[in-house]
């Protein structure tokens, strides 16, 4: 069996704490997502915060644009366990509320909020509950100023903006924050995140803003981000579709779990299929796929439609099914293990992988209780 491990080396970076979810240092790569239903409509909003917690959302970013929404914000904290992060803009008092109602992290631009009162009293309060900040600039809201200089966005620009904001919190003796620095266009946002790394030892925050629909702001976030996380930058991660934010968070874990970086569920391995298929591998994987959502333990399941990869492919699953004549070959732990014919191949399948799911488990908890004895032993 291949060993769980990415042989990518991550950024040194300090780590700050988003609730119970640590962002940066040796931390997993957490993944987020931000809800889109209106904050006042707490039941709405709780309902799709819930289900993105059963995605995987380590972390959810709730937008807070007024002091009504501030109410309904403190609602929703007290009926969901994922750490809540206050997206505001501008209003100093809705974050001072939100500090007071539960918020794990604010994300607001310090030079945004205006007088230098303001700023600090929002730095003192977060102070003093341990709450981090999350500086957000984006290409799309750059200053004027910096508009003017440049001419238009750059990496360059985006890095000039957040120096402001840190320089900021810096002078108030505030250092528990995290930084994104996004746009749309792939190039930018990857220079400007590799500028950045370079220069501060903060937490980021990666994500390509507005990256498109589904399919396509999918490739674009895979491509961007992939190419920073390669480079071992990165400590949290969006992924902005226009599509369900569930959708965004298993698009999250997806690039994660290529590069190794974090292992949850089933990862599928799958040939798109030809004319040697011994059964239907594109109608049994989508079926697989939508059955076994709710596995948590890490598994690699092959499906593989005929013999010529099948078997190599196998013998590196914890389970691999190979297409063959007249029956088709399911592989365990990488050995030859019975046989199966089309009849209820889903069906089959998916009980097979369940009771090996269950096994892991079983597995997992025993060393954990193994080890625990013997570190009361000691």
């Amino acid at each position: 069996m291949t060993a769980f491990e990415s042989p990518i080396k991550r950024r040194k970076s300090r780590q700050i704490m988003v609730g119970n979810v640590p962002v940066g240092g040796d931390a997993p790569i957490s993944v987020q997502s931000m809800t889109n239903t209106e904050t006042t409509d707490v039941a709405a909003t709780v309902a799709q915060i819930k289900r993105m917690e059963l995605a995987g959302a380590d972390i959810v970013r709730v937008s807070v644009p007024s002091m009504e929404a501030a109410e309904a914000f403190g609602q929703i904290r007290r009926q969901v366990t994922a750490p809540l992060v206050a997206d505001i803009h501008f209003d100093h008092k809705i974050a001072l509320r939100v500090a007071d109602l539960g918020v794990d992290c604010l994300r607001i631009n310090p030079g945004n909020i205006g007088k230098e009162d303001r700023i600090r009293a929002v730095v003192n309060k977060a102070a003093d509950k341990g709450i981090p900040i999350r500086i957000g600039v984006n290409a799309g809201s750059l200053e004027k100023d910096l508009q003017r200089k440049y001419g238009e966005p750059c990496a360059e620009a985006l890095v000039e903006s957040a120096m402001r904001h840190i320089e900021i919190l810096e002078r108030l003796n505030f250092h528990n924050f995290k930084l994104s620095l996004k746009a749309s266009d792939v190039f930018m946002a990857v220079a400007a995140y590799r500028l950045i790394a370079s220069q501060i030892d903060n937490p980021l925050h990666l994500g390509i803003t507005e990256a498109g629909g589904l399919r396509s702001g999918t490739v674009k976030s895979s491509v961007g981000l992939g190419m920073l996380l390669m480079d071992g930058i990165g400590d949290t991660l969006r992924i902005s579709l226009a599509a369900d934010p569930v959708e965004e968070v298993k698009v999250g874990w997806d690039i994660l779990k290529s590069l190794k970086l974090r292992s949850k569920g089933i990862n599928l391995i799958a040939c798109p299929s030809c004319s040697r298929q011994n059964f239907d591998v594109i109608s049994t994987v989508n079926e697989l796929e939508q059955r076994l959502e709710d596995i948590t333990v890490a598994m690699d399941v092959s499906i593989i439609g005929c013999i010529v990869n099948g078997p190599g492919e196998a013998k590196v699953s914890d389970l691999g099914l190979t297409g063959g004549t007249p029956n088709n070959l399911l592989y365990i732990d990488g050995k030859p293990s019975q046989k199966l014919d089309q009849t209820n191949l889903v069906d089959n399948l998916e009980r097979l992988i369940r009771a090996k799911a269950a096994s892991k488990e079983a597995d997992a908890a025993r060393l954990i209780v193994s080890s625990r004895e013997m570190s009361e032993e000691s």
